[in-house]
C-alpha cells in the first residue's frame, strides 16, 4: 500500500476540496488517462485495488502510471471513547483528488485494451471519472 516514508507532522488537518484541480490536469506519460469529475478523498487500498484491476487486464503490456499519491493522514479515535482527550492515532492515508485531475495514466496499449483497463481501475474508485486520450489535447 502506497504511504509516505516519512513526514514532517504525524496528524495533519481535514483542510477543504474547493476548486479545481490546478496541477496534474493534463497527460504527462501515457496515451490514456481518467481524469476525476468529482472531489473525493482517495484511499491507498483504493489506489492499489484500481491498479490490480487494470495490470491484470492489459496482461503485462504497456506501462500504468499512478499520479496521485496518499500522503494526508487520516485519524481516527477508538470506539466508545469520549469527547475531549486530544486527536486520534493515525489510522489510514489518503490523496486529495479535485476535480480535473488526472489519476491513471496508461500507455503501449491499443486503445480498447487501455479503455477497458481503465474502466475496469475507474469501478474501484468513489470518483466519477472520464477516460481521456491525448490527441484530444492537440488543437
Amino acid at each position: 500500500m502506497l504511504q509516505p516514508k516519512r513526514t514532517k507532522y504525524r496528524k495533519a488537518q481535514k483542510g477543504r476540496m474547493k476548486g479545481i484541480s490546478q496541477r496534474g490536469h493534463q497527460l504527462s506519460n501515457g496515451m490514456f488517462g481518467i481524469k476525476s469529475l468529482d472531489s473525493h478523498f482517495i484511499t491507498s487500498r483504493q489506489i492499489e485495488a484500481a491498479r490490480i484491476a487494470a495490470t491484470r487486464y492489459m496482461k503485462r503490456q504497456g506501462q500504468l502510471w499512478i499520479k496521485i499519491f496518499p500522503d494526508k493522514p487520516i485519524t481516527k479515535k477508538p470506539l466508545e471513547v469520549r469527547m475531549g482527550k486530544g486527536k486520534g492515532a493515525p489510522e489510514y492515508w489518503v490523496a486529495v483528488v479535485k476535480p480535473g485531475r488526472i489519476m491513471f495514466e496508461v500507455g503501449g496499449v491499443p486503445h480498447d485494451i487501455a479503455k477497458e483497463a481503465l474502466r475496469l481501475a475507474a469501478q474501484k474508485l468513489p470518483v466519477k471519472t472520464k477516460f481521456i486520450v491525448a490527441r484530444d489535447y492537440a488543437g
